[in-house]
This record gives C-alpha cells, sequence and structure tokens, in this order.
C-alpha cells in the first residue's frame, strides 16, 4: 500500500518568543515493514538530522530570532507491506525496553491484571495477543477524557483514554511480566478522513526468533499494512513526534493537522 501523507504542525505565542529549540520525530523510520518513496520537511530555523539511541531520525530544529509563529510541515509517499513482517530491532538491546519509567511504571493493579491474562506462560505471539485484546476492554478509547502527561496508573484507574494510554498500559503489563515492550508513534490510514491519522501503538519483543511484533491496542490487531511508522521509544516522550523548550512567548496554542490517503497511483 501506498501511504500519501501530510502533516502540519502550527504553534502561536501570545507575545514573541526569544529562543526555542524542537526536538522533530517528523521521519519514517527506516523497517522492513516500510519503504520512503519521498519526503520533505519544511521548518524555519536551523535543523540538525541525526539518529538517536533508539534508531529514530530525529531533528533538532533551533530558531534563534523572535518569533510567535512555528510552522512545521512534512508530506511525502511511504510504500507499506502487506504482511506481518520482523521490524528493525534497533540499536538498542531489548532489555532495554524493560525498564519502566514515569509514564509507565505499573502499580500493585496493573501487576495483577497482567499477571492474570499472561501468568507465568513464555512470551508468544497468542499471548501478546490477548494482553492486547485485554487492555483494549480495560481501557476504552474515549477522547477528552486524559492529558498527554497521564501515566498508565492513571489510565488504567479511569478505565479510559487515548491511543497514547493504552499504549502506556500494555507497556506497563508486559514489563511488569518480564517482556520487552516499546512505544511506536506514527500515522494510520483509516480511509475515513474525519478521523485522526496521528496515532499511536506498541512493539512487543518475542524472543531472537520472532523478534518485535507490533500491535495496535486501540484496534486490537496488528498493526501492518496501514501504518507508517515515525519513532520508537520507551514510552511517549521519546517517541513523540514534536517536543521542545521556549524562552518567552507566553501562553500557547497548537494546531494539528494530518492527512493521510492512499496514492493516486495506487488507487489507478
Amino acid at each position: 500500500m501506498q501511504l500519501h501523507i501530510r502533516h502540519e504542525t502550527v504553534y502561536r505565542y501570545d507575545r514573541p518568543v526569544k529562543y526555542s529549540v524542537q526536538r522533530l520525530h517528523l521521519t519514517p523510520r527506516a523497517e522492513p515493514s516500510q519503504r520512503v518513496l519521498a519526503w520533505r520537511i519544511a521548518t524555519p530555523g536551523r535543523r540538525l538530522e541525526q539518529l538517536d539511541t533508539h534508531g529514530n531520525v530525529v531533528h533538532l530544529l533551533t530558531i534563534e530570532e523572535p518569533h510567535r509563529e512555528i510552522c512545521l510541515v512534512v508530506q511525502g509517499t511511504v510504500e507499506t507491506g502487506e504482511v506481518d513482517v520482523r521490524q528493525n530491532d534497533g540499536l538498542l538491546s531489548p532489555l532495554a525496553y524493560l525498564a519502566p519509567t514515569a509514564l509507565t511504571a505499573p502499580d500493585g493493579a496493573i501487576r495483577d491484571f497482567a499477571r492474570r491474562v499472561g501468568g507465568a506462560e513464555e512470551p508468544s505471539e497468542a499471548m501478546a495477543t490477548r494482553l492486547c485484546e485485554a487492555v483494549g476492554d480495560a481501557i476504552r478509547y474515549r477522547s477528552g477524557v486524559s492529558d498527554v502527561g497521564d501515566s498508565a496508573t492513571v489510565a488504567f484507574a479511569a478505565g479510559a483514554g487515548v491511543c497514547q494510554d493504552q499504549s502506556h498500559v500494555f507497556l506497563a503489563c508486559a514489563r511488569s511480566l518480564g517482556i520487552p515492550a516499546r512505544y511506536v508513534s506514527g500515522y494510520l490510514y483509516t480511509g475515513d478522513s474525519s478521523n485522526v491519522a496521528s496515532h499511536a501503538w506498541v512493539d512487543v519483543w518475542l524472543g531472537c526468533e520472532r523478534g518485535w511484533r507490533s500491535l495496535d491496542v486501540t484496534h486490537r490487531r496488528p498493526a501492518v499494512r496501514q501504518y507508517c511508522r515515525l519513532a520508537v521509544g520507551r514510552d511517549y516522550l521519546d517517541a513523540a513526534p514534536v517536543r521542545g523548550v521556549r524562552h518567552g512567548g507566553g501562553g500557547e496554542r497548537m494546531q494539528t493537522t494530518v492527512l493521510v490517503a492512499q496514492s493516486t497511483q495506487q488507487q489507478q
């Protein structure tokens, strides 16, 4: 499948910002499951491209002139595979994705829930799928009920959240069972332009022979074909499309528009 993607993020400030630095994960990863056919990024300021410790392409954006707006636009075409294949192992050992983070540390309730679902069973596709479905049932998708800084324990107690929350709860459960798991940010083609196209899901490690398997907790299915992978990490903070700091500016408003469609060439 060929996906045409356009992602625009605009920040507006009440007062001039003197200086800002943004970390951008807005370039698709090199993966066996996808191939970038064309991609370009447009931003103000200076950009430095590098690979981070998770193997993600990251641009460090610096704007040193006073500004009251930042507009970031990326667009291009990505060809995705039709079947579930092993994802890139990455630069780090899978063991790096076992340690809890502030957003994924489990509490007693999450540990008990994970044990009920996974028990003492060895990691397998069947067990990972069962955990994916159980977390999706326990954390109903509902927008507007959570904050970007909410942890897995907050989402689990609330029983509702968005894809970020569901992914964090899955990571907390898997890691509590001794199974490495990582957060994935990217885009999802739904065929419906009214649906949010930015998305988050998980990779779970199933051993050296099987490697990383991608699962979409929100939709309770393998994350293949309609999915474009931007970044992976221990949690949202490692893989967020845009994060940054600034000096000055006062209040901030952010507007994001994401469009994902099948390319015209493929439709013909």
